[in-house]
């Protein structure tokens, strides 16, 4: 169901279904999974149920030995990859088979190490060919991106950074003028203070990131906020474009009895906050 490689409708579906979001005055819903867990095969099932659930994006994780920005239920997952000896191979291959089935946008959130290892041609062209909409760079400083931002574009995938509720406001407007597909709005919840002083925060981090050029063009303003329920999910819907959810999913995985109660749970939770995005 692919058939986008190289022609720009890689990030064209990706716009797209953002795009269809706003048009049904809601915010979408963006899960997060590494690949690899808990085995390659799961991995990708865990994610066609979260797309069945009403999931409208999946990133899809490249495990890393040192996850600096990921806490730890996510650190736990990588782990349980790495030791399955999960690779980039393994990764491209979730995305293959997540977008061929379902014919929705997927994406790698990676560090940049990997990359800059594997190759940025190798990796642009191969994640472009398995139908990938695009890469979530966490730890690539926008100063150092344009290597990467030129094979990006001529593939047709986005490139997603991440600004962080210290960001200041001309910094906001260098990312986002360099950023495609949509800017990743995050917020430490829990770590830098109360619930709802972080929603604050991270409210105030999607207007100033509106308020930029790119942002008056209309790119997209993606929060993850350590979302894991429909109430949160309604909240952040309510001043995001998206909602973004990661280590909610993984501990559901984490915590089933087994693969088929995994896949039951992950759905389960995809139709909790799909309808959720959807009640703002």
């Amino acid at each position: 169901m692919s058939g986008t490689a190289s022609t720009g409708g890689n990030i064209r579906l990706l716009s797209d279904t953002l795009a269809r979001a706003k048009a049904e005055n809601r915010a979408a819903l963006v899960a997060y999974l590494p690949a690899g867990f808990p085995t390659v095969d799961r991995g990708i099932e865990a994610i066609k149920a979260i797309f069945d659930g009403g999931a409208d994006v999946v990133e899809v994780g490249l495990p890393h030995s040192d996850p600096v920005l990921d806490g730890p239920v996510i650190q736990t997952a990588d782990d349980i990859a790495l030791r399955g000896g999960v690779k980039i191979a393994d990764v491209m291959r979730t995305v293959r088979e997540a977008h061929q089935a379902t014919g929705k946008p997927v994406l790698v959130m990676t560090y940049w190490n990997p990359i800059d290892r594997y190759g940025i041609e190798r990796f642009t062209t191969e994640l472009a060919e398995a139908g990938g909409a695009g890469c979530i760079l966490p730890d690539l400083p926008v100063e150092e991106s344009e290597v990467w931002r030129e094979h990006a574009e001529k593939h047709g995938l986005a490139t997603v950074f991440v600004v962080a509720p210290s960001s200041k406001d001309e910094r906001l407007a260098t990312i986002t003028d360099a950023g495609t597909g949509f800017v990743y709005a995050a917020s430490l919840m829990g770590v830098t203070g109360t619930r709802e002083s972080v929603g604050a925060q991270a409210e105030d981090l999607v207007r100033r990131a509106r308020a930029t050029p790119a942002g008056r063009d209309g790119l997209p303003v993606c929060v993850g906020l350590g979302v894991s329920n429909a109430a949160q999910a309604a909240q952040v819907a309510g001043f995001a474009d998206g909602v973004i959810v990661g280590s909610a999913f993984v501990k559901r995985l984490l915590d089933a009895e087994d693969h088929e109660a995994g896949l039951a749970a992950v759905r389960e939770l995809a139709g909790d906050l799909a309808r959720g995005v959807r009640r703002r």
